[in-house]
């Protein structure tokens, strides 16, 4: 068979969703990708004058609208302002920078890659209809969830680390949302469970504006160096997501390329630790108590 992509996307006439960090890099490609097979979609953006540069690079029903996922009464807001909405992408995020808090005194890392997306999630679950498709990495690998320090105040702070933590917390934030997923009753008598699912996707290594970010001149020319040695583009980064957001997958799914940084996109391996159940259910009960959101089925 042919090897799947972007080009394969059945229509999403009529269908909405939700791609945060939008402006640039996969979440760019992504919003153009389903705006083009007939998707409304919203960019979710910080910097809402990039999101209209990259607005006008797209064909279709594009909308921009703020969204700063390091500050939750941003979150809120947005939340707010959504009606309905088919499929929700957390794609935003934040790569190996230097230590600082974001505006609920949340480590930037695990404050935005993972925390601002699960109070996003939480607040829009009652208006979704469709998945939830949550932007991880091979990175995960490296991480470890610290339930007593998540936030870096006692460890010595590792940006890579940090990274690898809140990518780890994207795939045990997918689990446990899609075991309670499927603890939800029927929404009113007679009727079936709720048919939303929760899915993660990672683009293996795509050259995006997250490489070379650090401020750090030595490290980031090194990793610049090796972008442009082994990275894909920035299509073949959001081909991964695309597949999660379009394919009938089951929940819980893990999409990446076959070879890791490369090769067929299909469902893919994670490491033990982003498979413990325990300490999905621990994170979550974290991030509840930390962005003061519970799951809302």
């Amino acid at each position: 068979m042919p090897e799947w992509t972007a080009a394969d996307l059945p229509s999403f006439a009529g269908r909405t969703a939700i791609v945060t960090g939008a402006n640039g890099g996969l979440g760019e490609v992504t919003a153009r990708e389903l705006a083009r097979v007939g998707a409304r979609v919203i960019l979710a953006v910080r910097d809402t004058g990039k999101g209209e540069v990259a607005a006008q690079r797209m064909r279709g029903d594009v909308e921009v609208r703020r969204l700063d996922l390091q500050d939750l009464s941003s979150v809120q807001d947005f939340a707010d302002g959504v009606d309905t909405v088919d499929v929700l992408v957390n794609n935003a995020g934040i790569m190996a920078t230097d230590y600082a808090l974001t505006a609920d005194g949340f480590e930037r890392h695990i404050g935005t890659n993972h925390l601002g997306h699960f109070a996003l999630t939480n607040l829009l679950l009652p208006k979704l209809t469709d998945r939830v498709v949550t932007v991880s990495s091979l990175m995960h690998m490296f991480g470890y969830i610290s339930h007593k320090d998540l936030n870096w105040q006692f460890r010595p702070y590792s940006r890579w680390l940090a990274y690898s933590q809140s990518k780890l917390a994207n795939l045990l934030f997918t689990s446990e949302l899609q075991r309670r997923l499927e603890t939800v009753g029927p929404p009113q008598a007679g009727g079936a469970p709720t048919s939303l699912r929760a899915l993660a996707a990672h683009p293996g290594w795509s050259h995006t504006n997250l490489q070379g970010q650090s401020g750090r001149k030595l490290g980031d020319a090194v990793i610049m160096a090796a972008t442009h040695i082994v990275s894909t583009d920035a299509d073949f980064g959001a081909r991964q997501t695309l597949y999660a957001v379009s394919q009938d997958l089951p929940g819980n799914t893990f999409v990446g390329p076959r070879f890791g940084l490369r090769g067929r996109t299909q469902p893919t391996w994670r490491t033990w630790l982003a498979k413990r159940a325990t300490t999905a259910a621990a994170l979550w009960e974290l991030s509840e108590q930390l962005t003061g959101t519970k799951f809302s089925l």
